[in-house]
This record gives structure tokens, sequence and C-alpha cells, in this order.
């Protein structure tokens, strides 16, 4: 498959009156055509801000990004100007975001904000740009489109307000989605429906997803590759069934823990990982899962780990895969 993003040692940083929070940390991944890359974490690790970076979303005023590289088919975009970027977003890159409610505006009808985004881009006339925007409503199995077409953001369920924002992120046709909580707040069954649509438009223009989350049972049904952050970092990735069979990194473990397990009893009690993330203004000098970590030593408190390699495409930043512990398990 064609490679058609890449964020290489990308770092984010923002200043507040308080100091300077290093949000994203020495970051490097890729995206392959077609591909599903979920990145999870907690609430504040740095996933959200991660893909805002990539589009150039961020705050102008507070936001610095003193090195890294963020390349789109080859072109990088991090120095681009804000004409160049408008180009890109919406066509080649989409975002579907957190809150459809706050996301789409109120003041527009579902079917003009669709148009809108066809006639910028993609150049259509107005009878070509609603003809269209009928199709695409359709796509995302909008009911009754030609009499919705004209109905405002207000008079949808938030199941139906998610499917207007994926018809306006695929409107046209990008190659990279990025959907950040896009099952936020729906009921099971309205997930499943919006995750098989979003696999079903994916087939169709063999479009790039990256899947942000820390619902893991979300995951499990949709991603290709996982890659888990905390605290700014990227501290494991690889293939979804070799997280899941095989997780070595001690945060992916207590994530994959705190899932609820159908067999459990009622009076079990449910995993909690201990402690909090750490201030992201004074960054721990070592690895910044330590003081919450069942697997503490010495040298994770004063060193950041290395990333080791455990299988092809297989990475975890834990002390204890370096190979003097590998030896050190296999003489006792």
């Amino acid at each position: 498959m064609r490679r058609c993003l890449e964020v290489n040692n990308l770092e984010i940083n923002f200043k507040t009156y308080a100091g300077t929070v290093y949000a994203v940390r020495d970051v490097s991944f890729y995206l392959d055509e077609g591909e599903t890359l979920a990145i999870v974490g907690e609430s504040g690790c740095g996933k959200t801000v991660t893909s805002k970076g990539i589009l150039k979303l961020l705050p102008k005023f507070i936001t610095e990004i003193p090195r890294g590289s963020i390349k789109f088919n080859g072109r990088e975009l991090l120095y681009l100007k804000e004409k160049e970027m408008n180009q890109i977003r919406g066509e080649e890159i989409s975002m579907i975001f957190q809150d459809p409610m706050t996301s789409l505006n109120p003041t527009m009808t579902i079917g003009d904000q669709i148009k809108e985004n066809l006639i910028i881009h993609k150049k259509l006339n107005r009878v070509e740009a609603e003809r269209e925007t009928v199709e695409i409503l359709k796509m995302v199995n909008i009911p009754e489109v030609e009499k919705r077409i004209g109905s405002y953001p207000h008079e949808f369920s938030g199941g139906m307000r998610q499917r207007v924002m994926i018809a306006i992120a695929i409107s046209c046709s990008p190659k990279i989605l990025i959907a950040d909580e896009p099952t936020t707040a729906l009921d099971v069954t309205i997930q499943a429906q919006i995750l098989n649509l979003m696999k079903k438009i994916q087939k169709e223009i063999l479009m790039g997803i990256i899947l942000i989350t820390h619902d893991l049972g979300v995951v499990a049904r949709i991603a290709d590759r996982i890659q888990v952050m905390y605290a700014g970092k990227i501290v494991e990735t690889g293939a979804t069934k070799e997280i899941f069979k095989n997780p070595k990194h001690p945060y992916t473990l207590a994530l994959l823990k705190s899932i609820p397990a159908f067999n459990s009893s009622k009076k079990s009690e449910l995993y909690a990982i201990k402690g909090t993330p750490p201030d992201l203004i004074s960054p721990p000098k070592g690895c910044a899962f330590a003081k919450r970590c069942d697997y503490v030593m010495k040298i994770c408190q004063e060193i950041q780990p290395e990333n080791f390699e455990i299988s092809k495409g297989h990475i975890s930043s834990c002390w204890l895969e370096h190979k003097y512990m590998k030896e050190g398990k296999d003489n006792e």
C-alpha cells in the first residue's frame, strides 16, 4: 500500500500563563492508503492535539512547533501558508470533530453546509452541488433526503448529526479522514451503524482513517493498527491483534485491564489505574508512567526508555523490553 502520511519527531507546545505545556513530545507514526490507525489513551494524552496539528487547526497565538515533520503524499505541511492549507483541508484531509452539535453551523441547513464544501473545493455550480449533496446524504443513510436536505442541525438526532458530519467530511473524497471520538455519546446500536458506515465508505474511496478514541471496543472492531499515547508520547504501537493478544507496555496492559469483562461478577471491583497523569508543564525526565506503574524500576525514573521492537511493526517504549531484562528472565 502507498504511504499517504508520515509524521516524524513532532513536538507541539502551548504557551500559557503558568508556563509552557509540552503537549506532544517527539511523536512519529505513519498511515497507509486505505488503512485505519487508532490512537488511544486517556483524556489529555495528546491524541486530539496531534490530529489538529496535522491540519494546523491549533490556536496560533499560543502554539509553537519547535521541531518535527508532517508529510502528506511527500509534501511537507508544516511550512505551507494558510491559503495552501485551506486547499488541503476538507479536500485531501478531512476531520470529524467530537461534538457534531457544536461543529455544525446552526444557522445553515445541512444541505447548504455540504454544498459549500463542494462549491469551494470541487468548483461545482449550485445545481451540480445540490445533486451531489443528495447522493452523499443517501450514502450516509439519511432517510427522506429530498425533505431533510433543507433541515437545520437542531432538527436531527445525535446519530443523524454524526452522519451529517461524516457526509461533510467525505464530500470531496479525501485521502485521509481524521475521526475524533466519532461515536461519543451515541448508543451502542447507532455506534455500530456509524462504524460500519465509515468502513463502507473507506472501501469505496480507498481512504485512510485516523481514529482517535479511548474506547478499546471500537478499536477492536475497526482498526488495523493501534498506537497508545501517554503524556504526549507514543508508548506502544502495533497491529490491532498483536496489541490485544500480546500487550507489552504496562500502560497498555492497564488500559486493557480496565475493560469490564462479560464474565465478571456484579460484586467484582472494576480495575482502575492508580494515580494521575504527570503535569506536562514540567514532564518527568524518565518514563512518564513510572509513578503509576506496577513494574517500575530505578532506571524508569531517571532515563526515558528507548523504543524496543517486540516483533515486526510492534514497538514498546519500556525498559522491561531491554535485552538485559530479557536475559535476566531467561536465567531465572
